[in-house]
């Protein structure tokens, strides 16, 4: 590899750790990503030299095959416009889920084909190699596997989870089989037929391991699947000695476990009870208005008191979730908002890190819609001041916002932090019907004797408030 590549590889790093710098902003995220898709255009251009001459590193020789590349990047550009351009944001996280499945599914192959290569070539295969090649393809066709089941989930197939008795057993010991077959492939011999069956299993266990989680959880579970993709992205680049897949690779596993470990600290769960609590699994609900099993009920509004309420206040915070996403009424949002500031009401957006069903969901929403990034507050600044609040007005948000994450010790959610919207003076809460939210319980905000019931679809009603403020 001739030093000018080397030096390219390394700039190409620093594109990418640049890029994901600039994503930690609503702000700058746009940016990071061109600056990242950029590295990533470089590295591949610098990349061809070395195909062309066969001499790149486990290339033994070979020569590229430039049409075959030609139409798969032609391929690949045509599904990603459309994907792009075709898809709602409502549908996001099950693009997201699907495009880290591709990337999980192609470092597996790079893997496997590397190791299959080198089985049969004469210096053969070092220990080394054959683990980093092993691990690739073991933490790429579970991501691969996993993140179409939870594509499936997201979509509303395999929402619940799917359980049996003796589950976490079954797993653990697909689990210990694939872990023999890898030492074995290590240490005494490579054996295709005992490489592909590990395959196999692999992505039986990808299946096995995601079917049993909650929808509730499945923000956790992409991110995690997210961080296996890159894991087996930077073995990848070990095997094939690509500095730029290491890094790429690093970078994309690291932050992954780490937005992993701070969701699961925010919902006060750890990792283990996402991955084998079968969270979601009890369901409840109910009709558009009404009286729960308790003998409690709500206490619906119309859109004209709720104007009115919110035309009045001071302070007004507006929690989002997924309705707001389903509805596609976050345009409305920020117009709803706007037309809140030019009466002088102070708006803020109460952000929770696991609304919707992805990471971030809620903000790249508002984003969309030019809501001002000074506007929203995550929840620990929002929290404390709750209780200035005149109007907290909640839009399709459920599970977290619910009182029982503190007063119901028996709720499977106690002890998630939520954002405290019933410490606010009047709490508005917008939903099409009483429906359990997607950890599947009941939601006690409903029934509290501050709260208010705005049944209809989010993005109507909406329309309908602020044609009633600017009525008034």
């Amino acid at each position: 590899m001739s030093s000018f590549i080397a030096i390219t590889f390394i700039a190409v790093a620093v594109l990418f750790i640049l890029g994901i710098k600039l994503m930690g902003s609503p702000k700058t995220a746009r940016l990071g990503n061109l600056i990242a898709a950029a590295g990533m255009l470089i590295a591949l251009i610098a990349t061809l030299p070395l195909l062309s001459h066969g001499d790149f590193p486990g290339s033994h020789g070979w020569t590229m095959n430039y049409t075959l590349m030609v139409v798969g990047i032609v391929i690949g550009l045509v599904i990603g416009a459309i994907g792009a351009y075709s898809v709602k944001m409502t549908a996001m996280p099950q693009m997201v889920a699907l495009f880290n499945g591709v990337g999980g599914g192609a470092a597996a192959l790079v893997a496997s084909l590397e190791f299959l290569k080198r089985v049969s070539s004469p210096e053969g295969i070092t220990a080394f190699f054959a683990i980093t090649m092993l691990f690739a393809t073991l933490i790429g066709s579970l991501s691969f596997s996993g993140s179409i089941i939870a594509f499936l989930k997201l979509q509303g197939h395999l929402e619940k989870p799917r359980t049996f008795p003796g589950q976490n057993i079954f797993n653990g010991l697909i689990l210990a089989v694939i872990l023999g077959l890898c030492a074995y492939l290590t240490g005494w011999g490579a054996s295709t037929p005992l490489f592909v069956t590990m395959f196999v299993l692999a992505l039986v266990f990808g299946v096995a391991m995601v079917m049993p989680i909650g929808g509730a959880d499945m923000p956790v579970v992409i991110s995690l699947l997210n961080s296996f993709t890159g894991l087996a992205v930077a073995a990848d680049g070990f095997t094939i000695s690509n500095i730029s897949m290491i890094v790429a690779g690093t970078l994309v596993g690291s932050s992954g476990t780490l937005l992993t470990l701070l969701m699961c600290r925010a919902m006060n769960r750890p990792v283990t009870n996402v991955l084998f609590g079968a969270f979601g699994s009890t369901t409840s609900g109910g009709g558009a208005a009404g009286t729960d099993a308790s003998g409690r009920t709500v206490k619906p509004i119309q859109a004209d008191e709720a104007a009115i309420l919110l035309g009045y206040a001071q302070q007004v915070v507006i929690v989002p979730g997924y309705g707001m996403a389903v509805a596609q009424a976050q345009h409305q949002v920020r117009e709803l908002s706007d037309e809140l500031g030019k009466r002088g009401v102070e708006v803020r957006f109460a952000i929770h890190p696991v609304a919707g069903r992805m990471p971030g969901h809620m903000n790249v929403l508002l984003a969309e819609a030019n809501v001002p990034y000074d506007q929203l507050c995550e929840m620990e600044a929002i929290n404390p001041t709750m209780d200035r609040v005149d109007v907290c007005l909640v839009i399709g948000a459920n599970d977290v916002v619910n009182p029982a994450a503190r007063e119901d010790k028996s709720s499977p959610i106690y002890g998630m932090p939520i954002i405290e919207a019933d410490r606010a003076k009047t709490v508005i809460v917008m939903k099409r019907s009483m429906a359990a939210g997607f950890a599947g319980i009941e939601n006690l905000l409903f029934y509290k004797d501050n709260t208010r019931m705005l049944f209809g679809d989010a993005k109507a009603s909406l329309q309908t408030l602020i044609a009633q403020l600017k009525a008034s």
